[in-house]
């Protein structure tokens, strides 16, 4: 599988537009963006998580996140790139359909 080519210039600004809009924050010198996702109780997390992480398999793309009960913390960035690409825009997407 080809590496995903990093985002840049206005394909990057057009992308991120909307998941700044939706409360992502560019983070590591915009190498990643993150988003804490917050649900009424911890059962409601875990299903969230279950979603994104049938979303991640499909993708194969799997996020970084760590949850303290009703909260989920999600960072998201291509490793192999070394920047945010299409995948990560992707994988927010997604994420926010779910939340």
């Amino acid at each position: 599988m080809p590496r995903p080519e990093a985002l840049i210039d206005k394909e990057r600004t057009e992308a991120l537009r909307p998941l700044l809009e939706a409360g992502w924050t560019e983070v590591s010198g915009g190498t990643a963006i993150r988003k804490e996702f917050r649900f009424k109780s911890f059962s409601q997390a875990f299903a969230w998580m279950t979603r994104a992480a049938l979303l991640a398999e499909k993708l194969n793309h799997h996020p970084e996140w760590s949850n303290v009960y009703n909260r989920v913390d999600v960072l998201l960035t291509t490793h192999s790139s070394g920047n945010l690409t299409e995948l990560d825009v992707r994988m927010a997407q997604g994420l926010e359909k779910f939340g």
